[in-house]
């Protein structure tokens, strides 16, 4: 336990260096956009083909369904909910609580004897918040996908690219956007999306 909390203390989130520089990036006002690190969430991979033995025993340790579909997501974005990736891999995601040793025992466990897969990714990806009015104006700058509400609604989370960072990008708000690189394209990332943020600093003084 002792080990575990000094860990815990001397760990650095991707983006923790560029704290100061986001806070100070933010806009207020009616075009308001704000960018934040959600550091440590838990984040488990699972592999299982769906509607199988295996997708039922996850389910049932989750107490979720897994996504049926291409851009779905089920559970509680403020909480433990399931991204689809593909036909038969999903990404678990809580951000109520910080990962720690042991996160996906449950469901490993869940797939004793079984075919699949889940593994234990918390370091592999970063969590951006972008978030407000100007939210996706600033993503549309650099990203290809259709962010309009008709193809992009609320909870829809895909598989795309932020100017030339490849991400995982879920809209988990009406004005709120999650946006997962790794953790070695954080630094630029964030950086990219602070400049973007600039153009609407510059409509509010004006």
């Amino acid at each position: 336990m002792a080990e575990t909390l000094m860990a815990r203390s001397i760990r650095t989130s991707p983006a923790a260096h560029l704290e100061s520089l986001m806070a100070a990036a933010e806009v207020t006002g009616t075009r308001a956009v704000s960018l934040h690190e959600l550091a440590f969430a838990v984040q488990i991979g699972l592999r299982a083909a769906p509607d199988s033995e295996s997708a039922r025993a996850l389910e049932t340790v989750l107490g979720v369904q897994l996504p049926a579909g291409h851009g779905q997501s089920t559970g509680d974005a403020s909480g433990q909910h399931v991204l689809w990736l593909s036909p038969d891999e999903f990404l678990v995601v809580d951000v109520s609580r910080e990962q720690s040793t042991g996160d996906a025992d449950s469901v490993e466990s869940a797939l004793e004897g079984l075919p699949g897969q889940a593994l234990d990714l918390s370091a592999n990806r970063t969590i951006l918040v972008l978030a407000g009015p100007s939210a996706r104006d600033v993503l549309e700058k650099g990203c290809q996908a259709d962010l309009h509400p008709r193809s992009f609604p609320v909870g829809h989370a895909i598989v795309t690219a932020v100017g030339p960072v490849p991400v995982l990008l879920h809209r988990s708000g009406e004005r709120e956007y999650r946006v997962y690189p790794r953790a070695s394209f954080a630094d630029f990332l964030v950086r990219w999306l602070v400049d973007s943020m600039e153009e609407f600093r510059q409509e509010e003084v004006l």
